[in-house]
């Protein structure tokens, strides 16, 4: 049986501020520096040894992931990144500060904005000094593809293709495969993998640094859940 572990990036700069971050590049702090690495000292003690790594293009997964391997004493094992894996995109949202954003619009706003399955945010300007349009690590995309804002069910289907393609073929050819990216881009995947329902979903929480395990039968479906703390 396969084995599947997502974790949340540690604690980043703009989290430990209160913003909207979504695929602006933020570091880690140094909080999220330790919970990166614990979650690499937990999967260590759970003997939990990986075949190939996949995280985003942002920082913040990617420096998560390098602290996870090195700790569990697995920085060598085969790593992809792709911009698929990236956190939502918060459109216009991104670099505010969520408690001013919330006295600007009201929190339910906010709330509908941050947390419902399906209702975009409003959309980022081309000319935003937090736009991807002009960033190099999406110059081989089709513009048409970089995000200007998402929600959780256009992340979904951002997200699919590359588990179609490339996850579930490894989980399939038994091998375990570990994930390090973002609070939204591994919601929508935990909705997939669980079949959770539009409304549920919302009340899904991923915790930074937190390895969660999935084992899977041959037919990928799950034979279980643990979260590593």
């Amino acid at each position: 049986m396969s084995k599947l572990v997502l974790i949340r990036h540690g604690q980043s700069e703009w989290n430990l501020s209160n913003q909207f971050t979504g695929w602006v590049d933020v570091n880690l702090s140094d909080k999220g520096v330790e919970e990166a690495k614990k979650a690499g000292r937990l999967i260590k003690e759970a003997g939990l040894e990986f075949d190939q790594a996949y995280t985003s293009v942002l920082t913040r997964a990617i420096k998560t992931l390098h602290f996870a391997l090195e700790e569990s004493g697995q920085l060598w094992v085969p790593e992809t990144k792709t911009w698929r894996l990236n956190e939502r995109h918060y459109g216009a949202l991104q670099g505010l500060n969520k408690a001013e954003t919330a006295e600007k619009y009201g929190d339910e706003q906010v709330h509908i904005w941050r947390r419902s399955y399906d209702v975009l945010p409003p959309v980022l300007a081309d000319d935003s000094e937090f736009s991807q349009a002009n960033d190099r690590r999406y110059a081989n995309l089709d513009p048409h593809i970089v995000p200007k804002a998402e929600n959780l069910k256009v992340t979904l289907d951002r997200v699919m293709p590359f588990w179609e393609d490339h996850i579930a073929p490894d989980l399939l050819a038994g091998k375990n495969v570990i994930i390090a990216a973002h609070g939204n881009s591994l919601r929508a995947l935990t909705k997939y993998i669980e079949n959770i329902s539009d409304e549920d979903i919302m009340d899904v929480e991923m915790k930074t640094g937190e390895p969660v395990v999935y084992t899977f039968d041959d037919k990928l479906n799950v034979v279980s859940k643990e979260k590593l703390d």
